[in-house]
């Protein structure tokens, strides 16, 4: 018995936008966050600085935020990966460009919660990842309720 997997025509924009969120990932993690650890000198495993440091120190303010938003696009990650490969199965282009869309606006996400003052993820980002995100929420849904249908 045979069997194998067919992808729909424009899958390679899914894979772009897949790819683009584990480059986002790795910078965030290694640049952004590592460059701020270094820099506030909080060692490992401490995840966060303490507050008094954080109060204390520009650095470990800085490595808070570049932490936390770190953290809060990984809680994100399974929410973006089961949407944009369930929209990706009737529309992969749309999945494509969706994703690679959050992941830029995950960029300028971190970027303004680094400045210091973390209002500024939100006007540089946060919203605009918003739009994707329910699209491809919608869109999962809607494939979903699509291939239940067609298959009944």
């Amino acid at each position: 018995m045979s069997s194998s997997i067919v992808l729909p025509p424009g899958f390679g924009y899914v894979a772009a936008g897949l790819v683009s969120t584990a480059w986002v990932l790795g910078w965030q993690a290694m640049i952004v966050v590592g460059g701020h650890r270094t820099k506030s000198g909080v060692k490992y495993p401490q995840m966060y600085a303490e507050k008094a440091e954080a109060e204390a120190s520009k650095a470990a303010l800085l490595f808070n935020c570049a932490q936390r938003a770190h953290q809060n696009t990984l809680e994100h990650m399974p929410l973006i990966l089961v949407t944009t490969l369930v929209t990706a199965m009737r529309y992969p282009v749309f999945a494509g460009y969706a994703c690679g869309l959050w992941a830029l606006s995950r960029v300028l996400y971190t970027l303004g919660y680094t400045t210091g003052d973390p209002v500024k993820r939100n006007t540089r980002g946060g919203i605009l990842g918003e739009l994707p995100l329910f699209g491809l929420l919608f869109g999962a849904t809607y494939t979903a309720y699509d291939l239940l249908r067609s298959s009944a």
